[in-house]
């Protein structure tokens, strides 16, 4: 399904429409719009002073915005947030507990809220590597056990919208993947979820589609592929043979639809659109190329970044 520009359909979960947000007179945000549909993961990206924590404020209603419209599951933020904000978890940039208190006693207080048992409580302290820690004051943790801590109140509950603020911040590279197999997890039970990461190779892995925002301005929006398409962004093939003739180089040459080729050794790199590939292998078979290894490389979420937010990170 495409799309659609200020309109909630029955598969939307968040809707943005024209929102705008001025801070001491410059546009942190300036007249954004897209949709969340249901069920699927969203990242939203952006080099730093972007707009993306603002537009993430302003989704859950932390902040006032200036103009525009935003709605939760068809409750606007703003006439009806009790509502709008039911079945929401979020992870801030910034996490914050109670320093005085425990990891145990801090989970107590928001499962109170959230109406959570502290069965539910004890099993995620355990999973997520805080088990031997639940009765230590969070005052004395690690920046990543913090940010786990913080991942765990996000996801008590399992709520239907799950929106993450840098959900990796912080962590070692096992914690990392946790948290990305969590969120795999939670979605393959029914959440959507809204996230923002500087971890392109994360956002790459586990989004349906992504939105970029540069300077306030929502410069692009749709799945990765469908961006490298509009950037005429082309897959590289590494080609390995056992040797390398000048008929087999000159053969390829004579291929339209090659945009670069480069020989190192007994490897060749080809620059060329998806179509082009089978040409490449069978030209290469003809010229009496015996290829060893054959790798395609696709356009990655880096290259489109760097290319909508004129290499900004």
């Amino acid at each position: 399904m495409s799309l659609i520009e200020g309109n909630l359909d029955e598969t939307s979960v968040i809707l943005v429409k024209d929102l705008t947000k001025i801070y001491n007179g410059k546009k942190a945000v300036d007249n954004i719009s897209f949709t969340v549909k249901k069920g699927e993961i969203f990242g939203f990206l952006g080099p730093n002073g972007a707009g993306k924590t603002t537009t993430i404020k302003s989704i859950l209603g932390l902040i006032k915005i200036d103009s525009g419209e935003i709605k939760i599951n068809d409750f606007d933020i703003r006439k009806a947030e009790k509502n709008a904000k039911k079945n929401i978890g979020y992870l801030p940039e910034k996490v914050a507990f109670y320093d005085n208190l425990t990891a145990l006693q801090n989970l107590l207080f928001y499962a109170k809220i959230k109406k959570v048992s502290k069965e539910e409580c004890l099993s995620l302290l355990e999973e997520f590597g805080l088990g031997d820690v639940i009765n230590k004051k969070v005052g004395t943790f690690s920046k990543g056990m913090v940010q786990r801590l913080g991942m765990i109140r996000a996801i008590m509950g399992w709520p239907l919208v799950l929106i993450l603020d840098e959900p990796s911040s912080g962590l070692d590279p096992r914690g990392v993947i946790q948290i990305r197999n969590k969120i795999k997890e939670l979605n393959q039970k029914g959440s959507t979820v809204f996230i923002s990461s500087h971890i392109l190779s994360e956002i790459q892995e586990i989004c349906d589609r992504v939105g970029i925002i540069n300077k306030g301005v929502l410069v692009a929006k749709d799945t990765v592929t469908a961006l490298s398409k509009k950037l005429n962004l082309k897959p590289q093939m590494s080609i390995e043979l056992d040797e390398i003739s000048d008929e087999i180089i000159k053969s390829i040459h004579d291929i339209k639809g090659i945009d670069k080729i480069e020989v190192k050794e007994k490897t060749i790199n080809i620059v060329c659109d998806s179509e082009t590939k089978a040409k490449v292998i069978l030209t290469i078979a003809k010229a009496g190329g015996n290829i060893i290894n054959l790798q395609t490389q696709e356009p990655s979420l880096e290259e489109v970044f760097i290319r909508y937010t004129g290499g900004e990170v």
